[in-house]
Order: structure tokens, then C-alpha cells, then sequence
């Protein structure tokens, strides 16, 4: 019996030693390859074993499937035996409607796929990817109405609403040293910064943490007051001052929400992602801390977009800036053709829901982009983002189609068709007409090279044929030229 014992523990000391090699190489497996761009996933981890729990034997974000049906039965079995039900037909169907989109929400967090975030939980990007799918059906319902039904249906969600409300002209006196106002000749600075100027800084710097990219953030910032230079006569509170625009928005506002960004980009990339399970930490100091960094990555990926490395990279890249800014018109476009003050919160809602899904949406574009082989298709969070603000255009182009029509100013058409064709000819020449060229050149120089290589061998006449294997020459011309070789 002894010598089983014996084999027994080899072979689990043998199997401990191969655990213990995987794990080594697994936390060796840092800085994945993509197809064109270099993906980096820093910090030590590996990806495909994200745990979001507390300990670190505990699975990945376990969904408690059975806890939330019982609870969700609980509660409509309450509402259905104990609770009369009113005979305000209004009330009964805001009450089922909400009880439908509850009830789908609890389904989703529990059934839903992953995606490619873990952190605070799964649960929570669960949560956003079904918000996504409800806010798109509201959409479309909204967009198969008439314009006057669409309209006044909002009044179901605030009887405020349904109300035609002037926009706030921003332009104006746009001095910033006012001397005939004695009292306070700097007014003008100070009407402009209300609460939207700490939003804009926060919008940014959220932004930023998307994109992960300093250049592509800059692009988008400046090209978007482009965009409001061109679309001010459609819009009345897109006409800014020009130190509104350039100052306090793409300087002070932008840039420092970007800067900031960065800042924190910088310090992501550069932190030990290494978890220890809460219960096996001893302080009561390093257990707040461990909560606190809950709420930060597991693992950090670098973007690299690399736009001009490949016409699709390049393709992409264009793709993502024009949802982009398209996303940002229709918040103002949405609230001039559904008649919402700027300072309603269902405005606010809708920014939030961005936040949310918008670094999920960009993390899966740029897996798919960057690897395609695990990622053949784009993930379901991007695809929600793209048919959202497709759908929320499709709706302002209806309800408004007059302002939308509204015609350039023959210098700004100028100024777009100017800058389009730039672009497309940058990308004609970058991906067509250079890789033409060099590979002309490239033959041509091969033909020279051929060319060259005879000619010079003729000239040679004693010398020895190029590519003749020495161990075939004889004894006196491998040691000097002109002997002859003895007999």
C-alpha cells in the first residue's frame, strides 16, 4: 500500500507543478497581437479570466437567476391577489407598461450575454445593454406616429411636455469687456457660464475614456463647432460667440475634460491590475480600498487606432467620428423637434444612458476591428448604439423636415465641399494610388537589379560566375588566382 501512496503523491505533485506553470504562463500572456493595430491588455491578467466577485474562488458575475424569479414572482403575485386594481384605465396602462419593461429589465440582467466589461459587475452592463433594447422600441414607437400624436404622447411621460418652447439665443452681444454696462462690464462671460459649462467638462473627459485617443478626441471637439458655425441659421442656440466657441468650449471646456482624460488614460494603463479577494484581505483599510477598486477596470487594453495603416482601419475610424457627431446633434436636434427644455431631466437621462453604453460600444468596435478572428461580428452593444442614433435621426428628419432642408450659406457648402474633397483624396492617393507607386517602384527597381547583375558578371571575365558554390572551384582558385591546380 505504501508504494500506491507514494505514486499517488507524485502524481499530485506533478499535476500542482503543471497548475502551477499555467498560471505562470498565463500571467505571462500579456500584450495580445491584433490583426493590424497591437492590442495591449496591461496589467498582468489574463482577459478570459475575469471574476467580478469578492473572493477569488467566486465565479464570474453569477446572476442569482432563481433568487430574482422568485422575487419577481413574489411581487406580481402580491400586486394580482392582494392590491385591488384601480379603475383609472391611464393609470392601469403607465402602471403595466412600466411593470412589462421591469419585468424584461429582471430577465435581461440574469439571461442576457456578457460583455466585454466585468466591472463594478456584469450585472450592471446587463442592466444598460436591455435599457438599450427598450429605449430603441420607444424610439420606433415614437417614430410610426404622426407628428402632433408623437408630440403630445410625451405628456403620458410629463404633463409638461407636448408645449412648443423658444430656443435660447446664445450669441448676441458678444463683448467680453462691455464699458457701457459700468457696473459689470464682464456680464457677457458671466450670462455664459451657467450649468452647462461643468457638463461640458465631464461630457469630455467621459469621452475620453472612451475613445482613448488624444488625436480622434481633438477631431471630434473641433469639428463639432464646425458644425454648429454651419447649422446655426437651422438652430438659433447653435449661434455662440466666437470666444463662446473657441475659448470656453474647444479650450477651457473640451480641453480640459480631454486633458484630464488623459491624465487618468495615463494612470489606468500604468496600475498592477493584481485581486486579492476581500475576505482574505486582514485590514479594515485594505478592504475599503478593495471596494473602492471595484469600481475600476479589471484589466486594462490600450486603443491603438492606427487610422492610416489600412483602408478599413481608416473606413472605421471615419465611422466612429461620424456617429459621433451625429449623436451630438441629435441631443439638440431631438429637443427642438419633441419640444424639451434643455433642462428637463428625461435630456439628462438620455446623456447618462450614453455615458453608459458608449464605453461598452467603443471597446467592442475596436475588438472587432482590431482582432476579427475571435471577433467576427460586432457585438450587440455597438450594434444597439449605431440603430439608436440612426433611429433618433430617422425621427427629427420626420418630425421637422423643413428645418433640416434649410439650405447652406453658399460659403459654408464651400468650406464642406472643400474639406470632403480633401479627404477623399487623401484616402485615394493613401490607399490606391501610393501603394500603385511603390509597387512600380518597387519592380522597376527589381528589373535594374536584374539587369545589372549579367552585365557585371560579363565584365568579370576571370572572375568566378555569381552563385557558383565554392567546394565546386578547384583547389588553386579557392587559394589565389591564376595558379593552376597541381595534378
Amino acid at each position: 500500500m505504501q508504494p500506491r501512496e507514494e505514486e499517488r503523491g507524485e502524481q499530485l505533485t506533478g499535476e500542482e507543478t503543471k497548475r502551477q506553470n499555467s498560471q505562470v504562463h498565463e500571467g505571462q500572456r500579456v500584450g495580445e497581437t491584433g490583426a493590424c493595430g497591437r492590442r495591449r491588455e496591461e496589467g498582468g491578467v489574463d482577459a478570459s479570466k475575469r471574476t467580478a466577485g469578492w473572493s477569488e474562488n467566486e465565479s464570474e458575475g453569477r446572476a442569482h437567476t432563481l433568487t430574482v424569479l422568485f422575487i419577481l414572482t413574489c411581487a406580481l403575485g402580491y400586486v394580482t391577489l392582494l392590491e385591488e386594481t384601480p379603475q383609472d384605465t391611464a393609470y392601469n396602462t403607465k402602471r403595466g407598461i412600466v411593470a412589462s419593461i421591469l419585468v424584461f429589465l429582471c430577465f435581461g440582467v440574469t439571461q442576457a450575454k456578457d460583455g466585454p466589461f466585468s466591472r463594478p459587475h456584469p450585472a450592471y452592463w446587463r442592466f444598460w445593454l436591455c435599457v438599450s433594447v427598450v429605449y430603441e422600441l420607444f424610439l420606433i414607437f415614437i417614430l410610426f406616429q404622426t407628428v402632433q400624436d408623437g408630440r403630445q404622447f410625451l405628456k403620458y411621460v410629463d404633463p409638461k411636455l407636448g408645449v412648443p418652447l423658444p430656443e435660447r439665443d446664445y450669441g448676441g452681444n458678444c463683448l467680453i469687456y462691455d464699458p457701457d454696462n459700468e457696473t459689470d462690464p464682464f456680464h457677457n462671460v458671466w450670462d455664459k457660464l451657467d450649468g452647462f459649462v461643468p457638463a461640458h467638462f465631464l461630457g469630455w473627459y467621459l469621452k475620453t475614456l472612451m475613445i482613448r485617443d488624444w488625436w480622434m478626441c481633438i477631431i471630434v471637439s473641433v469639428m463639432f463647432e464646425f458644425l454648429e458655425y454651419s447649422l446655426e441659421h437651422q438652430l438659433p442656440n447653435f449661434s455662440e460667440c466666437w470666444w463662446d466657441h473657441w475659448i470656453m468650449d474647444v479650450l477651457v471646456c473640451n480641453g480640459l475634460g480631454i486633458y484630464c482624460g488623459m491624465k487618468t488614460l495615463k494612470w489606468l494603463s500604468l496600475k498592477t491590475y493584481q485581486w486579492q479577494g476581500l475576505w482574505n484581505i486582514p485590514t479594515y483599510k485594505g478592504k475599503m480600498k478593495r471596494i473602492a477598486f471595484q469600481f475600476t477596470p479589471y484589466s486594462w487594453v490600450r486603443f491603438e487606432w492606427k487610422p492610416a495603416s489600412s483602408l478599413r482601419r481608416w473606413l472605421a475610424v471615419c465611422g466612429i467620428i461620424l456617429v459621433f457627431l451625429l449623436a451630438e446633434l441629435n441631443t439638440f436636434y431631438l429637443k427642438f423637434v419633441l419640444w424639451m427644455p434643455p433642462e428637463h431631466y428625461l435630456v439628462l437621462l438620455r446623456l447618462v444612458f450614453f455615458v453608459n453604453v458608449g464605453g461598452v460600444a467603443m471597446r467592442e468596435i475596436y475588438d472587432f476591428m482590431d482582432d476579427p478572428k475571435p471577433h467576427k461580428k460586432l457585438g450587440q452593444q455597438a450594434w444597439l448604439v449605431a440603430a439608436i442614433t440612426a433611429t433618433e435621426l430617422l425621427i427629427v428628419v420626420k418630425y421637422d423636415p423643413h428645418t433640416l432642408t434649410l439650405s447652406l450659406p453658399f460659403y459654408i457648402s464651400q468650406c464642406w465641399t472643400l474639406g470632403s474633397v480633401l479627404v477623399l483624396t487623401w484616402t485615394v492617393w493613401r490607399f490606391f494610388l501610393r501603394d500603385i507607386t511603390l509597387r512600380y517602384k518597387e519592380t522597376r527597381r527589381q528589373k535594374q537589379q536584374n539587369r545589372d547583375d549579367p552585365g557585371s558578371a560579363a565584365g568579370n571575365g576571370d572572375q568566378r560566375p555569381p552563385g557558383l558554390d565554392e567546394d565546386l572551384l578547384g583547389p588553386g582558385a579557392a587559394e589565389g588566382e591564376g595558379a593552376p591546380a597541381p595534378n
